[in-house]
C-alpha cells in the first residue's frame, strides 16, 4: 500500500482496518502519547543524568515515576536527519535525510571523497508515524520545531498531524521583546489546550522543542539565578542552565495539565532528545558532542512514563534509539504498522513491562558526508565528523570510516588503513581505546555485520575521490559548503 492507497483508507472503517478487535472490544481506554523531543540536549544536561550544576526538577521527577533508559540513542548526530528518523521509524538510508541543508559542509578541499546528496525534508509518500496513529483514532498534534520540510505535502499538516503550530523562535531584535525566547511556553500552552480539546479521545502530542539549542537564551530573571550560583566541577555555563531550566518548565506545565485532566494514567509519556549536547555542556566521560558518531554525539537522555505498566524508579540499559519510537507508538495504540511500511525499530513495549532484551542484536548508523565545525571529541580539526558507519552490538561499537576504506584498500588493508576503531562501551564508555588491531574476532563479526546491513539497506556508500581535495593547502574557507560559519554565541546580559 503506498501513501495515496494508505490515506484514502483513513476515514469510516478505517480504525476497525488497523486497530484489532480485541483492542476495540477492550473497556479500558487506549493510551494517549505524549512525546517530548527535546533539541540538543545531551546525555548528562539533567539532574538525574549527573548534572551538577543545572536543575531539572520536573524531569528528574517524571524519571522517578517511570523507566530510565541509561543506553538511549538518537538515530542520528544531528537535528534533521534525527527528526525523520522519528517520524518515518526508518534509518537515514531509507529517507535519506542525513544533515540539516547539506552532507558537504566545511572546507571542500580537505574532503578526500564526495559526498551523498542531501535530502532536505522527508517524502511525502513516507508514511508517518503521524498517519498511522491517526488511522487508528488518534487524534494528533505537533508543536514547535519541523524541520521536514518547507512547503505544501511536506508540511505537518500534510504528514499526518490534525494541529500544527510549527514556528521558529524569535531572534536578534525580536528576541529581546519576548519573554519566552525559545517558544517553550508557547509549545506548552498549545499543547494543553490539545489534551483538553480531545480528552475524550485517544491522542498523540509531539513536543518538538527548540530548547537547548543554540542561541543560548532565556528570561532574563533565569539567567540571573544561575550567575548567582556556585558552578559545578561538571558544568557551569550559566545561560546554558537557565535555558535548560525553562526547558524543564515548560515539561511540568505539560505534565500537571495531563494531571488536572485526569489523564495521567492514561498516558505513556516520552522524554527524549534529538542528538547529543553541545560543547557549551560537558557530556564527561563521554567523547564529543553534537555531530559526532562518538557516545557524545548520539547518547541522549529517555525516559518512559506509563502508569500501572512501568515499573516507577526503574532502568534499563538495553540499547534502543528513535526508530523505535514509531513501532512502540503503534504498540501502545494497538495499532498495525501500514500494509508495505518498513519499520526499522522495534517496539519498546516489552521493556516498558520490566523486559531485558528485545528480539535485535544490534543498532546502526550511516553518515555519507561532512559536517563542519570540529569539537574536542572530533577525530581531526578539520570536521566534527567525516563520513562513517556504526554498529553497537552489545557492549562492542565499530567506526567504519569511509574515506580510508574506500581510498586506502578498504578490506584487504584494515590492519593498516584506519578504517575502523572498536570499542568496549563496557569499560571505555569515552571510546578513548580503539581495540580494532587487538580484538580482531570481535572487530571482524561487527564489520560483517556492518557491512551486511548497509547491503540490506541499501546504503549509499560515497566512493569517488574528491578532484579538489589537496591536504597541504591551508583549508579554502572561500569555498566551504554547507552553511555559513556562524559567530560566537555570547550569553544573554
Amino acid at each position: 500500500m503506498n501513501r495515496r492507497e494508505f490515506l484514502r483508507s483513513v476515514g469510516a472503517g478505517a480504525l476497525a482496518a488497523v486497530v484489532p478487535k480485541r483492542i476495540l472490544a477492550a473497556d479500558r481506554r487506549r493510551p494517549n502519547v505524549v512525546l517530548f523531543f527535546i533539541d540538543d540536549m545531551g546525555w548528562k544536561d539533567t539532574g538525574y543524568g549527573g548534572s551538577d550544576f543545572y536543575e531539572t526538577p520536573n524531569i528528574d521527577r517524571l524519571a522517578t515515576e517511570g523507566v530510565v533508559f541509561t543506553s538511549a540513542y538518537a538515530a542520528a548526530g544531528n537535528c534533521a536527519p534525527s527528526r525523520a528518523c522519528l517520524i518515518s521509524g526508518q534509518y537515514t538510508p531509507r529517507h535519506g535525510v542525513y544533515a540539516v541543508n547539506s552532507t558537504k559542509r566545511g572546507a571542500v578541499n580537505r574532503m578526500r571523497l564526495v559526498p551523498i546528496p542531501n535530502r532536505t525534508d522527508l517524502a511525502p509518500e513516507n508514511v508517518t508515524v503521524a498517519e498511522a496513529m491517526k488511522a487508528a483514532g488518534y487524534a494528533t498534534a505537533m508543536f514547535g520545531k519541523w524541520h521536514l520540510g518547507k512547503s505544501g505535502p511536506t508540511l505537518p499538516k500534510s504528514q499526518g498531524f490534525d494541529v500544527d503550530l510549527s514556528f521558529n523562535p524569535p531572534s536578534g531584535a525580536q528576541f529581546k521583546k519576548t519573554n519566552d525566547p525559545k517558544g517553550i511556553y508557547k509549545i506548552a500552552e498549545a499543547a494543553c489546550r490539545f489534551m483538553e480539546n480531545n480528552r475524550d479521545r485517544p491522542f498523540l502530542a509531539y513536543l518538538s522543542h527548540h530548547a537547548t539549542h543554540m542561541a543560548i537564551q532565556a528570561r532574563k530573571e533565569m539567567h540571573e539565578k544561575f550567575a548567582a550560583k556556585k558552578a559545578g566541577e561538571l558544568h557551569r555555563h550559566a545561560g546554558f542552565a537557565a535555558m535548560n531550566a525553562q526547558m524543564d518548565d515548560g515539561v511540568g506545565v505539560v505534565l500537571r495539565k495531563l494531571k488536572d485532566l485526569g489523564l495521567e494514567k492514561d498516558t505513556l509519556v516520552i522524554f527524549t532528545s534529538d542528538n547529543g549536547g553541545l560543547p557549551q555542556s560537558s557530556q564527561a566521560p563521554l567523547r564529543g558532542f553534537k555531530g559526532v558518531y562518538y557516545e557524545g554525539g548520539i547518547r541522549v537522555p529517555m525516559i518512559a512514563r506509563w502508569p500501572g505498566v512501568v515499573e516507577p524508579g526503574s532502568k534499563c540499559d538495553v540499547p534502543v534509539h528513535n526508530v523505535d519510537l514509531y513501532p512502540t507508538c503503534l504498540a501502545a495504540a494497538g495499532a498495525a504498522a501500514p500494509a508495505g511500511k518498513q519499520l526499522d525499530g522495534e517496539s519498546l513495549l516489552p521493556l516498558l513491562k520490566g523486559g531485558r532484551r528485545l528480539k535485535r542484536e544490534a543498532i546502526f548508523w550511516h553518515f555519507p558526508g561532512y559536517l563542519d565545525r570540529a569539537n574536542s571529541g572530533s577525530r581531526d580539526r578539520q570536521f566534527r565528523t567525516r563520513p562513517v558507519s556504526v554498529i553497537r552490538k552489545g557492549d562492542w561499537k565499530l567506526h567504519l570510516f569511509h574515506e580510508e576504506w574506500a581510498l586506502d584498500g578498504g578490506r584487504e588493508k584494515i590492519d593498516t588503513n584506519n578504517a575502523v576503531e572498536l570499542y568496549d562501551l563496557a569499560g571505555d564508555v569515552g571510546e578513548r581505546k580503539d581495540l580494532a588491531a587487538r580484538q580482531t574476532d570481535k572487530r571482524n563479526e561487527l564489520l560483517d555485520d556492518l557491512l551486511a546491513w548497509l547491503k540490506k539497506s541499501d546504503a549509499p556508500l560515497p566512493t569517488q575521490a574528491n578532484p579538489s581535495y589537496d591536504p597541504t593547502a591551508p583549508a579554502d574557507t572561500k569555498k566551504r559548503g554547507g552553511r555559513r560559519k556562524r559567530k560566537k554565541q555570547k550569553p544573554p546580559k
